[in-house]
Parts: C-alpha cells; structure tokens; sequence
C-alpha cells in the first residue's frame, strides 16, 4: 500500500509538472510569435524564358534564381529568419507574369521585389530601379524601397547607380496595388566586367546581401 500511495504521489507530480511546462512553452510561443513582414521575391523568367544572354553566355534567368534563393539563405543564416520570403520561383522553370501578382496579393506580401539582369546594345554598366508609372497609394513607399536597396548596391558592391526609374512593366502594375513594388535591374549581362562578375559565387553572395539589407533598412525605417 505504501508502494502505491508513492506511486500515486510521483504520478501527480509528475502531471502537475507536465502542465507548468505546457503552460510556460505557450507563454514563450505567445512572447515570441510577433508577426513578420512577408516578402516575395521574384526571379524573373525562367524555364523556355532566359532572359538577357551575357557576352560569355551566361542567363539572366540563372543569375537571378542564384541570387533570390542565397537572399533566402542570408535571411536565414544571418538575419535569423527576420522576415517570411516567399519566392516567385524556386527552381527553373516559368512562372506567368499574373501568377506572380496573384501570389503577392493572396499571401497578402508587405513588399514585392523582382530580381533582373539589364542588357544593352550599347556600352553600359551598373544598377537601376523601376517602380510603376502610376500614382497610388504605395509610389512613395516603393520609392524608398528603391532607393534603399539601390544604396545598398552601389554604395557597399562599387556599382555605377543608374537611379531610380518609372516604367509600365506588367509585373510592377499589377503589384504595386497590393504593397511597395519594384524591379531591380543588377548589371548589365552584355558588359564584360559585369557579366564576369556574376560568374562568381562569392559575388552572387554579395548581391543577394545588398539587396536584402536594402530591404531590412527599408522595413526598419524611422519615419
């Protein structure tokens, strides 16, 4: 009898124990569960869509997909998973410019941000932003989303700063409704130095890392 009345009295400390841990995790789920900006990222093209071809062939689609998928290592490794990215892509394959807005809008994104390679007939260089030529709601957050992850770009890589542009990309119209929307154009494919630039992984490191402190400063903005 003696046995079991221990017993008994271990098994109940035991629940009553399970209880106080169940009660303090729910506690530190509740503390720690703050909401996070949702982001989408979008490698242009992909799949039958390259994209701008380099002088030493290299695909604006593959550079672009490189770059999104080391933006969601980073916000990973070294942001600690700061922010929900999402990406229009994952591996190569094309995606329809609507599908791309449509996920925007039904994850309810806070930025929609799309990753391409710029090409030219003509001797250029360096990186450019391109907001909606609309006038809505979110132009002038959008603006500083550009000029943020154009900062981050040039100033920290060393690339010429093409400036912040407007234009009617189907991709930006039908996105800059919902949330902030730009396209980043990150080099010219069709300029030797640039072209070779992206040939390196550690410089693919890079970008991805410009972009995306571009878009921590934007998100954590005073105003």
């Amino acid at each position: 009898m003696l046995i079991s009345l221990k017993f008994w009295k271990l098994m109940k400390l035991k629940n009553v124990s399970f209880w106080v841990l169940m009660l303090k995790m729910c506690i530190i789920f509740g503390q720690n569960h703050v909401a996070k900006n949702i982001i989408v990222i979008d490698p242009g093209h992909g799949g039958i869509d390259s994209g701008a071809i380099g002088i030493n062939y290299i695909q604006e689609k593959n550079v672009v997909l490189d770059i999104a998928l080391e933006i969601l290592r980073l916000n990973k490794t070294i942001l600690n998973n700061e922010f929900d990215i999402f990406l229009t892509r994952y591996k190569d394959t094309l995606i329809s410019l609507s599908d791309r807005s449509r996920l925007t809008k039904s994850i309810k994104a806070n930025v929609f941000l799309s990753l391409h390679c710029n090409a030219s007939t003509v001797a250029s260089k360096g990186v450019e932003i391109y907001l909606h030529n609309s006038d809505n709601l979110n132009t002038k957050e959008s603006i500083l989303l550009g000029l943020s992850v154009l900062n981050e770009s040039s100033l920290k890589l060393g690339l010429k700063k093409r400036g912040v542009k407007f234009a009617d990309f189907q991709v930006l119209r039908e996105t800059c409704v919902f949330c902030p929307a730009i396209l980043v154009e990150m080099g010219f494919i069709t300029n030797y130095d640039e072209a070779n630039y992206f040939l390196k992984p550690s410089n693919i490191r890079a970008m991805a890392l410009a972009v995306l402190m571009g878009l921590y400063n934007y998100l954590n903005m005073e105003l």
